[in-house]
């Protein structure tokens, strides 16, 4: 289920940033070190987006899963994935775009842009 969950969050997501111009280059890029679920370019800043969803009845709000060493990953996985591309003269950010299921079964999806800086 909750497997289930985090991939139809996923799509959801991709496609909430392509109505926002953003274009989708990869998703769930995957390394040794971890995985980043989407990978996007919104006006030429590459954008390493992290989705998260909750199920009825979770406390806290999603975005505030991510823990410091998620964090830590993410940038680990961005690095590797820039140079792999040879872009780390590129800018880029992190996002987070999070998926709360409604009663009336029409999910609440937020953006956060610039959600956190790269961690070390």
């Amino acid at each position: 289920m909750r497997k289930k969950l985090g991939t139809e969050s996923e799509l959801l997501a991709a496609k909430f940033l392509e109505s926002k111009k953003y274009r989708i280059l990869e998703k769930n890029v995957r390394c040794s070190l971890g995985e980043i679920d989407i990978v996007a370019l919104d006006k030429g800043v590459v954008v390493f987006v992290e989705v998260r969803s909750s199920m009825a009845g979770n406390f806290g709000h999603p975005k505030e899963s991510i823990t410091p060493k998620k964090r830590q990953t993410l940038s680990m996985v961005a690095v590797w994935y820039l140079k792999r591309k040879g872009w780390l003269e590129r800018s880029a950010r992190f996002d987070v775009v999070t998926v709360v299921p409604q009663p009336s079964g029409i999910p609440k999806l937020e953006h956060c842009e610039n959600a956190f800086e790269r961690a070390y």
